[in-house]
C-alpha cells in the first residue's frame, strides 16, 4: 500500500521467522549488537517468543527496548485489539468533536497511532540519553489507550480536579469544549473561516453585527450559542476572502479552512518545502517515485528528507547477515 512506502521510506529490512529456531538465533545475534528494539505484539506474546525486555536485557544490558501496546499489560481492556479506532472509542475522544447533539464523531486520522509512535520515540531518545551517562539500556513501554488520555489532559484534569466538571461540546460550531464564543468554524459564501479568542463586542464591530450587549466575558460562555449563531448568519454573506481581509488588518486571530487541494496548490504549502520524493524499484527492475511529505523538523536550518524508498520485506537480509557476521 501507499502508506507501507511511506512509513517505511529510508528503512532496510531484515526477514525472520520468530518461530523458527535457526532464524531467531540470528535475531540474537542482532540483539548482541543493538542499540534499540521496538515491539508492538499484544501482552504476553513477545515474552512467549522468548523475546521480552528480562531475556534481552540479560544478553545485552545497554539495549534501550521500547513497547508499545493497545491498552498496557495490566487491566480489563489489556487483550483488546489494539488498533486506532478502538482506542480512541475507549478513551472517549469521539465525543469531543462535533457538535452538542452530534452522534461521536472521531478524529479522522490514525491520531492514536501516532501520539502513541512519538511518545515512544521520545522515550526510546531519553534512555538513550540516560544510558551516555549511566551506561545502562532500559525499558519504555506507551499504549494507544495512555496516549489518547494524554491527549485529552485538560478536560481530564479539570474532571480530576472537580468531578462536577461535565464536558460538553458546545453549540453551534465550536471548535473547543473549554473555550467560549466566537471560537469556531464559521461558513462563509465559498467555504469556511476559523476565529479564535477575541473580543466579542470589538469582533462584532468588525463583522457588522451589534454585540455590543455581550462585554462582559462571562456571557460568552453563557450565551455562547447566541453570539455564534449571530455570527454565522452575518458572515455567511460574504465570501471567505472579504473577512480575512478585514480580520487581519485588525490582527484578529483567523484562518481560511483550506481543503487539501487548496492546501498544496496554497504558496505557503510551497514556502514550508514540505514535499519530499522518494525512489525505489519495482519486482519488474523499475524505477517508481513516490512524493511525500517530509519530516517537520529542521535541522540547523535544514530541512530533513532522504530519497531511499521503503524495501520490499527481507530486501536487505543478506545484507545484513554479512554486516553482523551471521
Amino acid at each position: 500500500t501507499l502508506s507501507f512506502h511511506i512509513m517505511n521510506r529510508n528503512k532496510e529490512s531484515f526477514a525472520a521467522d520468530l518461530k523458527n529456531s535457526e532464524s531467531l538465533a540470528q535475531v540474537w545475534e542482532l540483539i548482541k549488537k543493538a542499540d534499540v528494539i521496538i515491539q508492538n505484539f499484544r501482552p504476553g506474546v513477545i515474552e512467549r517468543l522468548g523475546l521480552g525486555y528480562e531475556d534481552v536485557k540479560n544478553v545485552n544490558p545497554r539495549i534501550v527496548y521500547g513497547s508499545a501496546t493497545g491498552y498496557g499489560a495490566e487491566g480489563p481492556f489489556k487483550d483488546r485489539p489494539g488498533q486506532d479506532l478502538l482506542a480512541q472509542s475507549i478513551s472517549g475522544l469521539p465525543w469531543l468533536n462535533g457538535r452538542a447533539g452530534d452522534p461521536p464523531i472521531p478524529v479522522g486520522l490514525a491520531v492514536a497511532d501516532i501520539f502513541t509512535s512519538t511518545h515512544l520515540a521520545s522515550g526510546v531518545i531519553a534512555l538513550l540519553l540516560r544510558r551516555e551517562r549511566t551506561g545502562k539500556g532500559g525499558l519504555v513501554e506507551s499504549s494507544l489507550l495512555e496516549s489518547m488520555l494524554d491527549l485529552q489532559f485538560e478536560l481530564i484534569s479539570a474532571n480530576l480536579f472537580d468531578p462536577s466538571v461535565v464536558v460538553n461540546r458546545g453549540a453551534g460550531n465550536s471548535a473547543h469544549a473549554f473555550l467560549p464564543a466566537p471560537y469556531g468554524l464559521y461558513p462563509t459564501k465559498n467555504g469556511y473561516l476559523a476565529i479564535a479568542m477575541t473580543p466579542i463586542p470589538s469582533l462584532g464591530i468588525l463583522i457588522g453585527v451589534d454585540l455590543d450587549q455581550y462585554e462582559d466575558p462571562k456571557s460568552w460562555w453563557s450565551e455562547q450559542e447566541a453570539i455564534m449563531k449571530a455570527l454565522s448568519a452575518k458572515i455567511a454573506t460574504q465570501e471567505t476572502d472579504h473577512w480575512l481581509a478585514i480580520l487581519d488588518a485588525a490582527d484578529i486571530w483567523c484562518a481560511p479552512v483550506l481543503t487539501l487541494p487548496e492546501l498544496v496548490e496554497h504558496e505557503g504549502f510551497s514556502a514550508i518545502d514540505m514535499v519530499q520524493r522518494t525512489e525505489r524499484t519495482g519486482k519488474d527492475g523499475s524505477k517508481i517515485t513516490i512524493p511525500t511529505t517530509r519530516s517537520p523538523m529542521r535541522i540547523d536550518g535544514k530541512t530533513v528528507k532522504h530519497s531511499k524508498g521503503a524495501p520490499h520485506v527481507g530486501e536487505d537480509t543478506e545484507k545484513i547477515r554479512k554486516e553482523f557476521g551471521i
